[in-house]
């Protein structure tokens, strides 16, 4: 009885990690663009990068006992959860993934902006102006809720925030920079990391 109540927190466990294989693959694999000249480069971002790096490190290291479930639930409430999570997950690699191909050459690790740079809009840029990063932290939710503890999640999602604001605000300097009224209008109408309801 005991193996069959372990079930759900494993298939949730083995598909997160079948996630993480893609959501890597996507960088790793992808068919890259010819290299655009750089015009500007923002190296603030890398503080950013660091800290979403420690969101990641903090919730794969405060780890729970393998295959067991984040709470204790009804298995009615446990497998609704685990079908949440398998949704979240999937949703993060897709819109990482069409964000990737969306950007094209314009793709960096570090906020940058190339010559002929253009203001990106279509895509999962129309739900929100960073869908990267939005996949991101989809990524490190079912993660936590895959593998980790409540408190160390909970400590992930924080560490990952702050980097997250930072890479965003260093990303959207040199955006509005390059482009004024035009990204104004375009962070009016589109959230940063979140998608509204609508």
């Amino acid at each position: 009885m005991r193996i069959q109540l372990q079930a759900v927190p494993a298939a949730v466990f083995a598909s997160v990690m079948v996630c993480w294989f893609v959501f890597a693959a996507i960088f790793l694999f992808r068919k890259k663009p010819p290299k655009a000249p750089e015009r500007k480069r923002d190296s603030a971002s890398l503080a950013g990068i660091v800290l979403q790096g420690m969101g990641y490190a903090l919730v794969w290291s405060i780890r729970r006992q393998p295959f067991t479930p984040l709470f204790a639930l009804p298995r009615p409430l446990e497998i609704a959860l685990a079908a949440a999570t398998l949704a979240l997950a999937a949703a993060s690699v897709w819109i990482i993934l069409a964000a990737v191909h969306t950007l094209g050459k314009q793709w960096s690790f570090t906020a940058r902006l190339v010559e002929e740079h253009k203001l990106i809009t279509e895509g999962p840029y129309r739900l929100v102006r960073n869908p990267i990063y939005t996949g991101m932290l989809g990524m490190l939710v079912v993660t936590g809720l895959a593998v980790s503890r409540w408190l160390g999640l909970l400590a992930a999602i924080v560490l990952f925030g702050i980097g997250t604001a930072i890479r965003v605000r260093s990303e959207e300097t040199l955006l509005r920079e390059a482009f004024g009224a035009e990204f104004d209008a375009y962070a009016r109408r589109v959230p940063a990391v979140f998608p509204r309801p609508y």
